[in-house]
Parts: C-alpha cells; structure tokens; sequence
C-alpha cells in the first residue's frame, strides 16, 4: 500500500466518507490501532488531543461529524514519502449548532500501516474552532 497513488487514493475516500458524514466509511480506512491527533493545547480547546485505538479515534470522529460540517475540501497539495502523507486542504466547515460557516486550512500528516490510516496527525485554526464552539 506504499503505492503514491494507492495511498493518496485511500486519503480521497477518506475525505469523502468524512465530508458525506459517512462515519461506518471512514473509520474503514483507519487501522484497529489507529491514533488521531488534533493539534492544540487543550487548556485552550477541549477538543484538541489524542483520540487512541479504533473505537476512540470512532467517538471523535462521530462528535467531529456532529459537529463540523465539512462542505467543501479543495486540496492544495499532497506529498507521499514512503507510508507517510502530509495533505494540505482549504475547508468550508460549517459549525453546525450556530449554523456558523467559515473558510480555513487545514494539514493533515497521515502514515499507513498494512493498508490502513494508522496515525493522522491534523492542524487546524484552534483559535477559529474555539471561537466557533464559544
């Protein structure tokens, strides 16, 4: 699965899954040990942190999903070395409780582990996301 496009093909779908909402989708591309982390102090944004394991990296990605709307993704760049991506996007991302939408960037730093997400690693504007769930 170190194959460049084989391993920027599984990022889209993931994208996919996550901008459909499709939750049972994109945790099908996450490995059983998968770990997810939102960069940020989490004094700060409660939600910034690491989610550990398949059924964590599933509870926060299903409050992300009903939460933040992603409305529209256009990738910017994508870089493959070996099992790692690092994917940088420009987001639409909807705050749904406040019906809030705004424009950002986000990085995402990915490595893959026998054909699975095993480690996604993503920077995002926590001043804007705090100061959309304030």
């Amino acid at each position: 699965m170190e194959n460049r496009e084989a391993l920027l093909e599984q990022i889209r779908r993931a994208y996919t899954a996550r901008g459909k909402g499709a939750l049972e989708a994109l945790m099908a591309e996450f490995h059983q040990e998968a770990v997810f982390t939102l960069v940020g102090d989490q004094q700060a944004l409660a939600v910034a942190g690491s989610a550990l394991g398949h059924s964590q990296v599933k509870e926060g990605m299903t409050k992300f999903i009903d939460t933040f709307e992603f409305v529209e993704r256009d990738i910017l760049s994508e870089l493959v070395d070996g099992d790692r991506a690092a994917v940088h996007s420009r987001v639409t991302v909807r705050f749904r409780p406040k019906n809030f939408l705004h424009k950002t960037d986000l990085l995402d730093l990915f490595r893959f582990k026998d054909g699975k997400i095993i480690e996604l690693i993503e920077f995002a504007d926590t001043a804007l996301i705090g100061k959309m769930m304030s």
